[in-house]
């Protein structure tokens, strides 16, 4: 299949290699993200099979200019592939109902809560708030009825995308490679954290996330010194790209002396470096306001590292039985999870053995494409069928 994947930000590197192996692939995304993000770098080691289009401008000028590229170049794709459901995917949607092109929108997060977390942490006004929530709605509606079906990361954003399309269908976004993402004896754990120069005797509580709006990077570290008051030896380690903003906000929450336990690096490579942290932490600590999947805690139970993490969003709709989960923004009650793993770490990793099982059977890398491509697929054999159905009326 001629796919092209039309990206309104930033995209992962798993998800390009995985989606360039199962179709002739193009990639057309804002072209100051992609080289500033370092995604252009990642895509020209990867050696994956694609071609990208770099559209250039703003906000407002990629708009106008994504919309003249798709309209050019929309009929020579089989089908299009569009990221999230809002302004991005309009274009796309709007231009492959005029000229006939198939586009399956793909949405990894629930827009309306991420969107309410801005106005909860004070950053927009009343007015923006309704306003832009008036709008994400309009774009939803418009974005689902448009595409040939509404693709989502799992149950939770099914039942999120259902009011705004009647075709929702299910896919697992890059999955997990587990041959990556596997479990590590204590002596692995121990060579791991001497190769990345990490801390060997203490408790580790990564927080692979980054800094944005709608996590909760606050609370996890609140409950790691409650836990540190506790008398465990705790240190929290960030990797992500707002590494350097995480530990400037450990400084403004009036913690004791957090230059001691809290750390950070920048994102590590996913395909490379990122698992043998996973598998050399203690502990996951996954904390947000709003959740569409949490792709991370499934990272790290297949490492079997054990997950503490908010019960919100795709997170509760997942991990239950395999994670500790908190109410939101509750820091006690995320110190006492964690509190547990330091001290029954057996049983911790017990509980994260079955969760790798669960990622095993239900969200691989493999299984995620496999799935991808024949949703693909079935969209592009619907495409005769409907024109046929038009000329006959």
């Amino acid at each position: 299949m001629r796919v092209l994947f039309f990206v309104e930000g930033f995209t992962d590197i798993r998800f390009l290699v995985g989606l360039s192996g199962i179709c002739d692939l193009t990639v057309a995304l804002p072209g100051r993200a992609y080289r500033s993000s370092g995604l252009m770098d990642r895509v020209a080691a990867s050696g994956a099979r694609l071609r990208v289009v770099e559209i250039e401008g703003g906000r407002a000028a990629y708009q106008v200019r994504s919309l003249a590229y798709l309209w050019r170049r929309a009929g020579e794709f089989d089908v299009v592939l569009a990221q999230e459901m809002l302004r991005g995917a309009l274009n796309a949607t709007v231009v492959g109902a005029l000229r006939g092109v198939p586009v399956v929108t793909y949405m990894g997060i629930s827009p309306i809560e991420y969107f309410r977390c801005r106005r909860e942490r004070g950053q927009i006004g009343a007015l923006t708030a309704w306003g832009g929530e008036a709008a994400i709605r309009t774009l939803m509606r418009v974005n689902g009825a448009l595409a040939s079906r509404a693709l989502v990361m799992g149950p939770y954003l099914a039942g999120v995308a259902a009011p705004f399309s009647p075709r929702v269908a299910q896919g697992r976004y890059y999955g997990v490679d587990m041959t990556r993402f596997r479990p590590a004896t204590a002596d692995e754990r121990l060579d791991v954290r001497r190769r990345l120069d990490l801390p060997r005797d203490r408790f580790l509580i990564l927080l692979s996330s980054r800094i944005s709006h709608e996590k909760d990077p606050e609370t996890v570290l609140r409950a790691a010194a409650l836990v540190r008051a506790r008398g465990v030896d705790a240190v929290v380690l960030n990797l992500g790209g707002g590494h350097r903003e995480f530990v400037a906000l450990a400084g403004t929450l009036g913690l004791e002396s957090p230059a001691e336990w809290v750390l950070a690096r920048p994102a590590v490579h996913p395909m490379e470096g990122l698992a043998d942290y996973y598998r050399a932490a203690d502990v996951l600590a996954q904390g947000s306001l709003a959740e569409g999947l949490g792709l991370s805690p499934l990272e790290a139970l297949a490492c079997e590292t054990p997950v503490v993490a908010t019960a919100i969003g795709g997170m509760a709709a997942h991990l239950a039985p395999y994670a500790a989960l908190t109410p939101r923004r509750d820091a006690g009650a995320m110190a006492d999870a964690l509190l547990r793993v330091a001290t029954d770490p057996t049983q911790a990793r017990a509980d994260a053995s079955r969760g790798r099982e669960y990622v095993q059977r239900h969200w691989t890398r493999d299984a995620a494409f496999r799935e991808l491509r024949a949703v693909l697929a079935e969209v592009v054999e619907e495409r005769p069928a409907a024109r046929a159905r038009e000329e006959h009326a």
